[in-house]
Parts: structure tokens; sequence; C-alpha cells
């Protein structure tokens, strides 16, 4: 055999024991070769092709490494381009003396199924892949992968599905299992065409003269934003406002959202150039070590000799269990969690990070997570904005142009910032971090010179995700970096009243009504006593001037002052309910609202999109379908939010009403059991929408993951220990 990839050690060769294999096969290898060389066309580099049946069938026999690339189906934008990529791929790992095979997973966006029936099958779709993965990989007995990483739940479903089978074929004594990973490139955000932008700037214009200013405001807020399937969303709920209240007709509105969609995305799609689940998916698997750096941060799809860099490095890799995919990613999760805590990345990684690691056969759950997340400080070091030209485009742009080296600089800053990282830990380039980071060039945040995303100075001493508790439920999980300084201290230590929605979609007819305010005001949903009460609390330098008010004037001068809070509830969207879809247009609606979003902070045992900024609270354990105490909150009722404390507690009523904190639930979770009852019937009523072939059943929660139950029972490895690291060379020690 030529080329620079060893055969797979140990007696186990499916191909060579069963002669259906090598009949069957070397016409699809073939056929992918071929297909790959014509794709290429002119650009092809290599010798005149050599796959002849004969020779597949030799390799196939003689046990060279077989290796599938893993691309995702072309109707998700990150996947418009696999065809290229996966081109490249098969031809390298031919000429390197392996087998290349082709498969595709489904690969669902959130973006298209956001507010829809779709989202209760996004968690699940994680699952599933992996599962998918397993079956193909077992049953054509693949050695290694070449995964086209994509967005949303791809790529930790084929992470967890690789590290499975590393720690399965270890397990049956069988050459470890490897992979690289190899992100889609980033989609350039859309821009407002001038027209456009113009016409929509008219709109303000006449929202402001019918004295609709907080609409006029909320408009301009949204254009200052690139296009992205997310701020579509933001302009629907704007602009339905502004039809509502007669500033604008349904035909402009189907207009101007129809010119918005048209201009959103780039032809050759990628993952979207906001942090959310796809690029935090993208800075977190780099952080695993599992990306060669060569295919980190592109801002197109990669080069022949990009990808020949990662493919070349899988030599040194191949049977060699210090790099085996779940030994890699194990030996990184510090690393992993703390890249995704500097860099602001997704709520969802809570859960896919756990799930990954329990796939791996590694016991680990959200408590571990956050453990090492607040084992050291974790300083914000990633300046990303939406309207200040500094979104994941921009960083793949400053990658691109040699000033910038994405996920190796922001692991140099943090070792700078005093966080501690495991710099010998293995990586898909078949050295270490600390190997990688003896080269100095272009590694310092600071060869940025304009509009650096990565810093050297931290924004401020915390980031990321923290993971809270109270006295009505185990855990749940808030994006501090999603909230700015003033937002927080806006919610902070503060008392709300709940308003409670059994589900989402009564949650988003609620929250679209431009009078909700209103209409809470004239159903006094909330007691007086307790306004008085949250006065005082909230703000008592105004409750001298406000204590002797009526309840209409009372309401509204609260509102005005931002004093009175409200932690909108939405119940009945955990994983086992309703499939745990993102809570993201909810929030979209509170966010696109300048009034509400300084009053409301939204709680759910739903999740939320990555994208998603503000007083988000998902994840909640146990879920209502659980009988978590979520279940039997109702609106009038008094939580305190203790943000930097990491904790929300229900409060009792009548003590704070005499200016007590007081914490207490268990009586009134026992006095509403038969409401409880009854909205658990409601949860079994709704859920049967969901398929029930995929409903989750039979998983753990989302502090455990959501994975099935066996991948949870089998995971009993301490990844504190049970890992391999690399002997140390010596310039590796010179380092």
């Amino acid at each position: 055999m030529t080329g620079i990839y060893p055969y797979i050690e140990g007696s186990v060769n499916p191909y060579r024991d069963n002669v259906q294999g090598k009949a069957n096969e070397p016409i699809c290898v073939a056929g992918l070769l071929d297909r790959a060389k014509q794709i290429l066309g002119p650009t092809y580099e290599g010798p005149k092709p050599d796959w002849t049946l004969d020779e597949i069938y030799d390799r196939l026999h003689q046990n060279a490494p077989r290796i599938a690339i893993i691309g995702g189906s072309p109707d998700h934008p990150a996947h418009i381009m696999d065809f290229q990529t996966s081109a490249r791929a098969a031809i390298r790992i031919w000429q390197n003396g392996g087998v290349p095979f082709y498969f595709s997973t489904p690969v669902m966006c959130d973006g298209t199924a956001q507010s829809t029936q779709g989202m209760s099958y996004s968690l699940q779709s994680r699952n599933a892949v992996a599962e998918m993965v397993v079956n193909q990989i077992e049953s054509h007995g693949y050695h290694g992968a070449f995964v086209i990483q994509g967005c949303d739940k791809q790529p930790l479903g084929v992470v967890s599905a690789l590290v499975h089978l590393d720690r399965l074929r270890k397990y049956r004594g069988e050459a470890p299992f490897f992979a690289t990973f190899a992100p889609a490139h980033v989609l350039q955000g859309g821009t407002i065409p001038e027209g456009l932008f113009a016409e929509l700037e008219e709109v303000a214009k006449r929202a402001e003269a019918k004295g609709s200013e907080d609409i006029a405001h909320d408009l301009r807020d949204t254009m200052a934003y690139i296009l992205q399937c997310s701020s579509n969303t933001a302009f629907q709920g704007v602009l339905e406002r502004a039809r509502e209240r007669g500033i604008i007709m349904k035909a402009e509105h189907d207009e101007y959202e129809k010119q918005l969609a048209v201009n959103t995305c780039d032809g050759k799609g990628g993952v979207c150039a906001f942090n959310g689940t796809g690029n935090s998916s993208r800075h977190l698997v780099a952080g695993m070590g599992l990306v060669h750096p060569a295919l980190e941060l592109l801002t197109a799809p990669p080069t022949q000799e990009q990808v020949n860099k990662a493919l070349d490095s899988i030599a040194t890799m191949i049977n060699n269990p210090v790099f085996g995919a779940s030994n890699i990613m194990a030996a990184n999760i510090k690393n992993a969690i703390r890249i995704h805590s500097a860099s602001g990345g997704s709520t969802n990684l809570m859960m896919h990070t756990v799930a990954a690691m329990l796939y791996g056969g590694y016991k680990f759950s959200l408590w571990d997570l956050d453990r090492i997340h607040h084992e050291v400080p974790v300083p914000d070091l990633f300046d990303y904005s939406l309207t200040q030209g500094r979104d994941i485009f921009a960083l793949a742009t400053q990658c691109c142009s040699g000033t910038s080296r994405g996920m190796e600089t922001l692991f140099h800053e943090l070792l700078k910032n005093g966080v501690p990282m495991d710099i010998d830990a293995p990586t898909v380039t078949g050295t270490t971090w600390r190997e990688r980071l003896a080269d100095q060039t272009a590694l310092a945040a600071g060869h940025v010179r304009e509009n650096p995303i990565i810093l050297s100075t931290p924004r401020r001493p915390f980031s990321g995700v923290d993971v809270l508790t109270g006295n009505f439920f185990e855990s749940a999980v808030v994006k501090i970096s999603g909230m700015t300084t003033s937002q927080l201290d806006e919610f902070d230590r503060k008392a709300a009243f709940v308003l409670y929605y059994q589900n989402e979609d009564d949650a988003n007819r609620s929250l679209l009504n431009v009078n909700l305010l209103d209409t809470l005001k004239a159903q006094r949903s909330f007691a007086y006593e307790n306004m008085i009460a949250m006065l005082r609390h909230n703000a008592p330098k105004a409750y001298e001037a406000c204590k002797d008010l009526e309840y209409e004037a009372l309401f509204d001068a609260m509102v005005e002052q931002g004093v009175l809070k409200i932690a909108v509830i939405i119940s009945g969207q955990g994983p086992g309910a309703f499939g745990m879809p993102e809570m993201f247009t909810p929030m979209q609606h509170i966010n696109a609202n300048r009034r509400l979003k300084r009053l409301a902070t939204l709680i759910s045992d739903g999740r939320y999109s990555g994208v998603t900024y503000g007083a988000a609270i998902g994840h909640m354990t146990p879920e209502a379908k659980d009988g978590g105490g979520i279940l039997y909150l109702q609106t009038g009722d008094l939580l305190y939010l203790n943000l930097r404390e990491r904790s929300i507690q229900f409060l009792n009523e009548e003590a704070f009403r005499e200016g007590k904190v007081v914490f207490s639930f268990e009586e009134t979770r026992a006095a509403r059991r038969e409401l409880g009852e009854q909205r658990l019937e409601a949860i079994r009523r709704r859920q049967r929408q969901v398929a029930a072939s995929n409903r989750m059943h039979a998983h753990t929660d989302a502090a455990n993951g959501v994975v099935p139950l066996a991948v949870a029972e089998d995971a009993v490895l301490d990844y504190r220990s049970d890992i391999l690291l690399m002997e140390q060379k010596e310039t590796s020690k010179k380092g």
C-alpha cells in the first residue's frame, strides 16, 4: 500500500472475513472517487486515478483505514457545499492509503423549525443522529471519520456517536476510533437593501407620528443588526405590533418580511454568523481538541490544501489510544468548558457537553460542568456584536487573514489571564496544545488591531452560563454572558411577579399583544399589597413617593421606573413533555419590546436558542411533567431573583408584605395538588401532538444531558483519571 496511513492493527477485519463486503463496497468507493474527481474538475490535485476495483479490494482485505466522510443533508444551509468538501476529503484519504466512504445524516435546522411543531424534534434529533451514525459505522466497519460539522444538534450528535464508538471499540479490544472535525465555513450575514431600509425608517417615523414611540425605537433597534434568520423573527414581532396599531397594512408587512428573508443568506450557505449553537459548537469542539486549526474558522468552503492538512495529521493518530476520540474529548473537557465560557457560548451546550461525556463512557453531569466552570474565575474575553461588525464571520475573516488563530488565540489569552488550561492534552493535529502554542505567530489577541473579537484584557471578570438552584426546583441555567452588567443589575436581588403560561403557544399569543401590560393592569393580575411590598423591596428610594398611589397609578409608575418585575413562566416544555423546544420566539418578543424587556425575565423547563440574550432562564429540573415545582406556579406568585448568588426562590407572600424576605414553597405545592393534576392531564393531551416514535421516554433529565438511560448507566469512567496523555517530548518540556 502506498501513502502515509498505516494498516489498522488487531485481529478484527470484517472485510477479510466476510467476502460479501468486498463484493459490495468496492463499487461504492470507486463511485465516490469518480464523482469526487468530476466535482473537482480542473482543481483536482493528484496523480492519474488508480482506484481500480482490484486495488480497493486489496486495501479492504489488508485492513487499510476505512474512513467515513460524514456530511449533512443539503436542506440545511450549513451543508450546501458538502459535495465539494467531501470530494476533496475522499481524494486525499485515497492518496494517503486509506479507503474513503461517504454518508450523510439528516440535519434539522432550528431556525426553520422555530415556533413550529418541528421544534419538538430538535433536541431528540441529536440523539437520533448519534444512533444513526453508530448504526452506519458499526454495520460497515469503519475505523475513523472526517466529519463535516454543521449547526444546531448535528455537531454534538456526531461527537456523541464517535466517542461512544471509541469507548465501545476499546471495550471489545479493537483499535481505537479516530476522528477529525471540519466545521462548515461561516455564512456572511445579509444587509438590508438601501431602498428597504428607507421604507422601514419611514415606518418608524409613522409610528412616532401616531404616538407609538416604542415601536419606532424597537424597529430602529432591530434595523441595526446584520440580517440573519433570528433577526427576521425580531422584525416579525415589531411589524406585527405596527400592523395591529394601524401603522402598516398587512400587504406591507408581508412584503417587508419577504424582502428581509431573501436578503438574509449567502448562496453558499454555511453556519450563521451569530454566536449561537452552531458557532458555540464550533468553539467547543475545537476546545475538545477535535478540530484541526486549518479548518476551524473559514469564510468559504475549505481548499484542498486545508483539507489535506487535517487528513494528513490522522496518520499519527491511527492505532494510538491517546488519539481515540473519547480520550481526546475527556482529556480536553476542562479546556472545552473554559473556552465555551470565555466565548459566551450557547446554553444548549450545557446539555450537549454533558451528553457527549456520557456517550463517551464518563460519569458526568451539569454539576461537574458547573464545578469546572467555577473552579477558577473565567473572564469574558469575547467582544462579540451583531451591530458593530464583530460577528463570527468577522472572526473568521481575521483568522483567514492571518491576524488571529481563533481558539488557539483564546486558549493563549486564557492562560495569560491566569486560567489553568490542560496544555498537555492531545489534539487531532497529532500534537498537544503545548506544541501547538509553541509557535507564537499571530497567537496573541493584540495582533488584531481593528475591531478585535478575542481580547487580551477581559470585558468582565466573569462569563459563561451559570447553574441556578432554588426552593421549587433543583437546577436551571442562565446565560450570564448574554446579559449586560446593567441588565444583571436590573434583575439581581429583585422580587418578581409570576406571569404563568402552560405552554409556548399561549405565551407567544400573549407576548405579541401590544396591550399586554394594560391588560394585566385592568385585570389586576398582581395583588395591590404585593405591589406595595415589591416597590419597597425593589426601589426603596421610590417608596415614599409612590406608596399611597391607587392601583392603576402605582402600576404605571412601577412600569415607568422599571420597578415592576415579571417572571414570565412557560411550563410544560421539558424533554419528556414536549421535546424541550427552544423558547427563542417568546424571548425575542420580549427583547423586541422596549418596555417589556426592562421588566421581564423568562423562566422555562424548555431551552433557548444560542442567539438568545437577556434574562433567559431555562432547562429547569424537574420539568413540569415530572412534577417539578414549575408545574404549581400561578400568575401573581412572587419569586426572588438572586442571579449573582445563582438562585431563584419562591417567596412567602405574607412575610414579604411585612417587609421580610422568607423562602417557602412546600405548603404551596401541597395546596395546589389538584391544580397540578389538571395541568399534568393537559400536558399529556398536548404531548400527543408529537410523534410517539420520537418522544423522549426513558431519558435522563436536562441536568444529565437528556440521553437514553442505557447510555447514562454505562457511563462509569472518571474523566479526571481515566484518560491517556502523550509522553512529554524534550522540546515540549523546554517550551
